[in-house]
């Protein structure tokens, strides 16, 4: 069994926004594997569409895995293999940059790991209060962690939206981890930046408070097409919740009772 120890319930939204013709966003959610993961592509005509779906493709194929170093390893295989396909399908378009974001969560039995790279995100609310668990690969939050301008600078800041690492875009895929001990309730949210700019984090902290995955993930994405959706926009919602294990013992007393 992938998870004897907690069960999840999966929501998942995305939508072309009020600005965009087309969706270059795509996403996996895989819980029988223990995989959810939001690619942002980058590319338009040259093909962003295609690289976040190679990158969903290629992980896709991960498929259960025995033990959890075992599930990042070939996790982490997938995406350098995509990696290098984006990078062929940009040499087939006289190397136009072509790249995606990532953002993915694995979770096997009550370890998980949140893998990134670029400015999609993933959130953590634990005990009713929201963490960023990943760390924008942008411009603006490098500026931010040397000091060298405000946090209300960089409200505004003119390249504010210009992303540092994507996948595809360089040799090597660039992406960075962070490991963890599952809790009872964690609530996951993965998302492209086509919510985060128009959505604040105390909002996506309400609505994932107490709502099913699927109705949280809905209602996030309503404010954001009220609000504009200047972007495309795409989010997974992912609720973690312990099973209550019962042994033989107890119910054989259960049974004589």
């Amino acid at each position: 069994m992938l998870n004897p120890s907690y069960r999840f319930e999966t929501g998942a939204a995305t939508h072309h926004g009020r600005v965009r013709d087309h969706n270059e966003d795509r996403y996996l959610a895989a819980p029988e594997h223990g995989i959810w993961l939001v690619a942002d592509g980058m590319g338009g005509h040259f093909g962003g569409d295609v690289a976040a779906q190679i990158l969903v493709d290629e992980t896709a194929s991960v498929h259960r895995a025995a033990t959890a170093p075992d599930l990042h390893a070939r996790f982490h295989d997938r995406v350098a293999r995509a990696n290098q396909a984006i990078r062929d399908h940009s040499d087939r378009h006289e190397g136009a940059t072509i790249g995606t974001t990532l953002a993915a969560l694995l979770i096997h039995d009550r370890r998980f790991l949140v893998s990134w790279c670029g400015d999609s995100r993933v959130y953590l609310l634990r005990e009713g209060r929201l963490h960023q668990v990943s760390r924008d690969h942008t411009e603006v939050q490098e500026l931010l962690d040397t000091g060298a301008i405000t946090e209300e600078q960089a409200e505004n800041w003119p390249r504010r939206n210009v992303i540092t690492r994507a996948i595809g875009v360089h040799d090597e895929a660039m992406i960075e981890d962070r490991y963890g001990d599952l809790q009872d309730r964690d609530v996951f949210l993965l998302c492209s930046d086509g919510l985060t700019g128009h959505v604040e984090d105390d909002e996506i902290a309400t609505h994932l408070r107490g709502q099913a995955a699927q109705r949280a993930c809905d209602a996030l994405l309503d404010l954001t097409l009220e609000r504009g959706a200047s972007d495309n926009v795409t989010l997974i919602v992912v609720r973690c919740t312990f099973k209550t294990l019962v042994t033989p013992e107890q119910t054989a007393a259960g049974r004589a009772g």
